[in-house]
């Protein structure tokens, strides 16, 4: 056990979906599934951990009159040391996940604000599915903690499996907008100290696909499972409310339950398995096949994956008339999950998993507990369940005779049905429990914590921005200088502001450049300096002597390979190095011909191929910079508005190019000049 000072501090984010720690809306869309119950139960297992203080998860606030009030709710109690954090990003109302993208600068912004008022830097950050990765990757880069990250299921994948299925690459981005996503996958495994896996195949087929992916990072742990909730089905217990709203749909319901519990969502494929069901005569003498794909309440008002799916599923059902064989409950609580796989169980029926893909398969560790065998695709999660479980067959997900045969022979052998069921229950408990999982998850963060690196937020050297109350931020060309007039206004309106105005020059120009520019206009020293991209911060005031913030320097000099960097960007055709002048220890400055450059992000590819870290900018079209990848002008300002404490709302920018675009996102104050 850790002492009390050593106790650690973690935060988890995970942006999209309806995340509460009660009565989980599981399968009402595709954004609540899988991933919300693991982080909710991951946050619940790791403050009971003896060594963690405090858990956060942070979350989006959703207030819209379509969704229960919880999730407007800021703070939710999971339980001691653990809560739901909500901060507001973007529209009120609930947004699908591919929409949020736009809104990511806000919820990091917002991330930072809290984490200041906790009064204490978390010891990890660690990202749930891409868009999660994109915010702790930023996050953890302005705090300098290690990062930690686990994709869920990942974007390279998905398109592949689509494309695979006959749709078109210009379908699958205006509909998914895959590439976003990837790109949001490479940054959050470029940051990671930390990745984390729930199987190996996941490991060797598919982070195996991305540009940033290194082995040496990875680590697997099977996903957890809260076991109290799931039993084998007793003769004593009462007959669950569920069976009533089957009984609606079932002539026979007595009959053994083939039963699947999932979204709506296309990579279920839950039609293959309609078909598998619907095809084969015998199986629909021996069993009834029922449902549970969410909850609905209009499929019309339904967004258009999940209406998709639910519509081809009416129509399967219709087509092959399986009335009073096939249930499709409307509606069902978290509540009464554990209950279907009892039903199930009782009636010596199987679950089914014919998902396309399944990195996880909870579900499945879910039915072994409760003494259901279990037929899976053979695919992530359910090869290692049932490797370890030995509950249950594995299948190929898009053959449907042989999908319906596996479970016509799996109901039918009574002897090997009991196997099974027994088998599951014991492995269930064995390997998949959530102290365990909490364990193995803190021995392996624990590894990193001697490359970690903190941002410092004790204020340096002397100066008065301990006094402003709000900072006006400006670029130079185009921006501060030009016009002599509002020049001189700006001068009067510093001076009339006294003590709580302060002013900030960020520049792509080195300090000395700058600092030529400003004498030229008579203008009286910043008390900051953000120069050379961003690289560099400086504090002066009055004209004191200009302090270099060293913290900062220390901060971006992660992952950073000028000498490696230069060597690579030499076969790139098409640029030139600048002047030994223009280059600084953290950024390395090149001209270019824009119609021999390669396209950018086949530059980052290439130096991502080496495993080499670095954030490009273009800009004017005709430089390029390179620069460490915690390094931009917006990161500078964000690293110093939580070094001095001071809001993000108080920092007015103006800025005019497109390096100063970071900086005019998120919850600056921005003017474009």
């Amino acid at each position: 056990m850790s002492k009390d000072g050593d106790k650690l501090y973690i935060v988890l984010i995970s942006v999209h979906g309806l995340i509460r720690g009660h009565n989980m809306e599981l399968g009402r869309d595709a954004d609540t599934g899988g991933q919300t119950l693991y982080v909710v139960e991951l946050a619940r297992a790791l403050a009971e951990h003896p060594d963690v203080e405090r858990v956060d998860l942070l979350t989006r606030r959703v207030r819209d009159h379509k969704v229960d009030s919880d999730y407007a709710e800021p703070v939710e109690v999971l339980a001691p040391g653990a809560n739901i954090i909500r901060l507001d990003c973007g529209p009120r109302r609930y947004l699908r996940k591919e929409v949020l993208w736009p809104h990511l600068q806000d919820f990091t912004d917002k991330a930072l604000h809290h984490i200041r008022s906790v009064g204490r830097l978390p010891d990890i950050v660690h990202g749930h599915y891409a868009d999660a990765g994109l915010v702790a990757s930023r996050l953890a880069s302005l705090l300098g903690v290690p990062m930690a990250f686990t994709g869920h299921s990942l974007g390279r994948v998905k398109r592949q499996r689509l494309l695979e299925k006959g749709q078109t690459e210009e379908r699958i981005e205006s509909q998914y907008n895959l590439s976003q996503r990837i790109e949001a996958e490479e940054r959050a495994l470029d940051t990671s100290a930390l990745v984390i896996a729930s199987t190996q195949q996941e490991v060797d087929e598919q982070y195996v696909m991305y540009d940033h992916y290194q082995p040496k990072r990875m680590v697997v742990i099977p996903p957890g499972v809260d076991l109290s909730r799931f039993q084998p089905p007793r003769r004593t217990q009462p007959i669950p409310r569920i069976r009533e709203e089957l009984s609606r749909f079932l002539v026979k319901p007595d009959k053994p339950m083939i039963l699947a519990l999932s979204r709506a969502d296309e990579r279920k494929n839950i039609a293959t398995l309609v078909r598998a069901y619907a095809e084969n005569e015998k199986l629909q003498e021996v069993a009834n096949l029922v449902i549970v794909a969410g909850n609905r309440d209009d499929i019309n008002n339904m967004e258009r994956g999940s209406r998709d799916v639910l519509q081809q599923l009416l129509l399967l059902i219709d087509r092959y008339d399986l009335y009073g064989k096939v249930a499709y409950p409307k509606h069902h609580s978290a509540s009464d999950v554990p209950y279907f796989y009892r039903l199930a169980a009782k009636t010596r029926g199987i679950f089914v998993n014919p998902a396309l893909t399944e990195p996880f398969g909870l579900t499945l560790i879910e039915a072994a507990a409760s003494g259901l065998p279990v037929v899976a695709t053979e695919d992530g999660g359910p090869r290692d369940i049932l490797y370890y479980c030995k509950n249950g067959q594995l299948i190929d997900p898009l053959d449907a005779d042989t999908m319906g045969q596996v479970l016509l022979e799996a109901l039918t052998d009574r002897r090997r049905w009991r196997n099974w069921s027994n088998s599951g229950l014991r492995g269930a408990h064995r390997y998949f429990s959530w102290p365990g999982h909490a364990d193995n998850y803190l021995r392996a963060v624990r590894k990193v914590f001697t490359k970690r690196r903190r941002a410092g937020l004790t204020p340096m050297g002397k100066s008065h921005l301990p006094t402003v109350d709000r900072i006006a931020v400006s670029s130079i060309d185009g921006s501060l200088i030009g016009d002599e007039p509002g020049l001189r206004a700006l001068r009067d309106r510093l001076q009339y502001a006294g003590q709580k105005l302060g002013l900030c020059v960020a520049t792509a120009r080195s300090l000395e450049a700058a600092l030529k520019v400003l004498r030229q206009w008579n203008i009286t020293m910043p008390d900051l300096l953000i120069t050379s991209m961003g690289s560099e911060i400086y504090y002066g005031h009055d004209g004191r002597k200009l302090v270099k913030d060293i913290s900062w320097q220390s901060h971006i000099d992660h992952q950073w390979d000028p000498d490696a960097l230069r060597q690579a960007l030499s076969e790139i055709p098409g640029i030139r190095l600048q002047s030994k002048s223009k280059q600084r220890q953290f950024k390395i400055s090149y001209d270019f011909d824009s119609a021999v450059i390669p396209k950018l992000r086949d530059i980052q590819r290439h130096l991502r191929q080496l495993d080499l870290h670095a954030n490009l900018i273009f800009s004017h079209q005709r430089y390029l910079d390179v620069l460490p990848i915690r390094v931009s002008k917006g990161q500078a300002i964000r690293f110093i508005a939580i070094k001095w404490g001071l809001p993000l709302e108080r920092f007015l920018v103006v800025g005019d190019s497109g390096n100063d675009e970071e900086m005019l996102l998120g919850d600056t104050l921005a003017v474009v000049v």
